[in-house]
């Protein structure tokens, strides 16, 4: 039987919360394999129980993560048996005690982009932070057996990057599993979404943070106000942009302000974080998904939105072409003139949006966390076994 070790202590929120959540039952329902799953304790009721899975509970802050799991991590991979490691969060053990398949999964750490943002925003701290963490995570590549990453256009930034082959599998997506939970979103949900009733609803599903780029979608917003020729419009954004109410270091005032300053107020709905089991019920009452980020790896949203039959509004970045193809039309990412231009395109035309929603429910099925926990396991085997080559890209 194969021991899987699966470093799962970076999932927090946002894309590797989803991760874990969905990969993790899909690990247990294969024939002879083991799990050991290492979780942060106030995450643990996430996962659910399974009798193959093991789940060790350790409380790391995260300024400490990296240098826990460098010094104590090897010893528990020992301790358990396994006899494969699954390092989930963009970092590798420099020292892993069995083979280790790294998921890496963060664009920042490659992005001009982010690098210039966060400078012009003074975040000078977060630059020099985000430039060693890069660091790491390209030695990372490096003490890996092998790398993945959830798509191929990522997979080849990463080894232009680092100069090392890298494996593309894409992240799933379980629609069943997606919409299974039939209780209604919160009262103080549903109460926020009432000015909404009636408008064309604009969907973002993100924390706030600064590579998803919310300012060229504010600003959009005061340019659709005089396209719309008196159509009314809301969107509807995950988060609050108000200090505290987000995950991470990212700081919203400049977002709020852009927002006062441009008197788009009664526009933006701030909803705050919805639950995973929750969101279906949010992509039910859009009407158009739109997403202005600058870069990504996989964007789970998009897959979500093609799934719920919601026409999507994308930065045209290589990724956000990858996932949607068809079901997206795409803007210059860093223009708001052009962002409007495109949700003007789809609320107006009924041929375009049925078009898009054909193309994205058919896109939506692609992705399957069952396969993507197969070709996982099939490549730790791989390892195991010591076959030799491994395919550089394992979506076909």
């Amino acid at each position: 039987m194969m021991h899987l070790f699966l470093n799962s202590l970076a999932a927090s929120a946002g894309g590797g919360l989803t991760y874990t959540r969905n990969v993790i039952p899909h690990l247990a329902a294969q024939s002879g394999l083991r799990v050991t799953a290492a979780v942060s304790p106030s995450l643990r009721k996430e996962y659910g129980a399974f009798p193959n899975v093991d789940f060790v509970e350790l409380e790391i802050p995260p300024r400490q993560r990296y240098w826990f799991e460098q010094r104590t991590l090897p010893g528990l991979v020992r301790e358990s048996g396994a006899n494969v490691l699954l390092s989930a969060g963009n970092f590798a053990l420099r020292r892993s005690p069995v083979p280790q398949i790294l998921l890496s999964r963060n664009s920042i750490y490659t992005s001009a982009d982010f690098y210039r943002d966060i400078w012009s925003r003074r975040e000078y701290r977060m630059w020099l932070e985000t430039r060693l963490r890069a660091l790491l995570a390209k030695k990372s590549i490096e003490w890996a057996e092998v790398t993945v990453a959830p798509s191929e256009a990522f997979a080849a930034e990463l080894s232009q990057w680092t100069a090392r082959r890298v494996i593309a599998i894409h992240h799933g997506f379980d629609r069943d599993a997606f919409i299974q939970d039939s209780r209604p979103l919160s009262p103080e949900v549903q109460s926020k979404l009432k000015v909404a009733e009636g408008c064309l609803k604009l969907l973002f599903v993100s924390h706030y943070n600064y590579y998803r780029n919310f300012e060229t979608l504010i600003r959009s917003l005061a340019i659709l106000r005089d396209r719309m020729a008196g159509r009314t419009f809301k969107l509807l954004l995950t988060c609050q942009l108000e200090p505290g109410k987000n995950p991470g270091a990212y700081r919203p005032e400049q977002a709020a302000g852009l927002v006062k300053r441009l008197g788009v107020g009664d526009i933006v709905v701030e909803l705050g974080a919805i639950p995973y089991t929750h969101l279906h019920g949010l992509y039910a009452r859009a009407d158009v998904y739109v997403t202005p980020a600058y870069t990504e790896t996989f964007a789970h949203p998009l897959v979500e939105a093609m799934a719920s039959g919601v026409p999507i509004v994308a930065s045209d970045i290589a990724v956000h072409r990858e996932i949607c193809g068809d079901a997206a039309v795409y803007f210059e990412k860093f223009s708001p003139e052009a962002l409007a231009a495109c949700v003007v395109q789809v609320s107006t035309s009924s041929q375009r949006r049925a078009r898009m929603l054909s193309a994205g429910l058919e896109r939506s099925q692609d992705f399957s966390w069952k396969l993507h926990a197969d070709k996982i396991v099939n490549l730790a085997r791989t390892l195991i076994d010591g076959k030799g080559a491994i395919s550089a890209n394992s979506n076909d």
